[in-house]
């Protein structure tokens, strides 16, 4: 009877252990991780230059290298998100990365990424 009660009582306190490591993370652990927000920060970054170059009054031609001005910056936009889709995803893959931040660079790296393939696929 003790031994049954005894190991009840591990088993309780294993479970509490595995419920603390379950945790929601947001902030990414893992090396991957961590560059995936990088590379999507990098993103949008050069995603408002590219935005601010267009409200200023920079227009494209015929085809996409018509205004290297447009071009370099939203050219390198997708690159590096499309860069965080792939880091994203190996790190939740491969290095079991389970923070929300990740989970949601990697969605908008699959939009992107999706985007793009569908303009070179079907262009204007």
């Amino acid at each position: 009877m003790l031994i049954k009660i005894f190991i009840k009582d591990q088993i309780n306190v294993n479970n509490i252990k595995k419920r603390k490591n379950m945790r929601i993370k947001f902030i990414p652990k893992t090396f991957l991780g961590k560059l995936s927000v990088i590379l999507i920060m990098a993103f949008l970054f050069l995603f408002i230059i590219f935005q601010l170059l267009v409200f200023a009054g920079q227009r494209g031609g015929e085809t996409f290298f018509d205004n290297l001005l447009l071009t370099i910056p939203i050219f390198l936009a997708g690159i590096f998100a499309i860069a965080a889709f792939v880091t994203g995803l190996i790190s939740i893959i491969k290095n079991k990365e389970r923070a929300v931040l990740v989970y949601i660079i990697t969605l908008i790296g699959l939009f992107i990424l999706w985007f793009v393939v569908g303009e070179i696929v079907v262009p204007h």
